[in-house]
């Protein structure tokens, strides 16, 4: 049975890492991107913080669709084909959602590796799917090499 390894990816360094991870360690699974957009992080066109707008939306979903392409555009360096999808909520809950709904057998995400009171208010995404993974995790937490031109 072909593993299937789901990678979290976002527009962080550390996330680009994790997909060049998934690709170049597990080459024969059957990869999934997922992109959480969170709605908390959306700003109206007025530019008022955490207030839902239409505006707001369509930008998220281009920025997203611009993400997965980025996602695919990697995976043929390594004649590799994904599976991408998107999501609205949180985080950590919407990866663990998505690894559960789809038979998920290993996550790779990347982590900014905050400690002290940073990761204290800020939360740590890695340690809460960690924490509720139906499966194993891997976080890397470097960012991807360099490309070169």
């Amino acid at each position: 049975m072909t593993p299937r390894i789901l990678v979290a990816f976002d527009e962080s360094p550390q996330a680009t890492a994790a997909l060049h991870h998934a690709l170049s360690t597990y080459t024969d699974a059957e990869i999934h991107v997922l992109y959480v957009r969170d709605p908390r992080e959306w700003v109206s066109a007025d530019g008022m913080d955490g207030f839902y707008s239409e505006t707001a939306d369509r930008q998220s979903q281009e920025s997203a669709e611009q993400l997965l392409e980025k996602a695919t555009q990697i995976a043929q360096e390594y004649d590799a084909a994904l599976t991408t999808d998107k999501t609205v909520g949180n985080a950590a809950s919407s990866i663990v959602r998505y690894a559960e709904g789809n038979d998920i057998d290993h996550i790779v995400l990347g982590s900014h590796g905050r400690r002290g009171l940073s990761r204290f208010l800020v939360g740590s995404v890695a340690e809460r799917v960690v924490r509720r993974s139906p499966g194993s995790v891997t976080i890397i937490r470097e960012e991807a090499p360099a490309e070169t031109p």
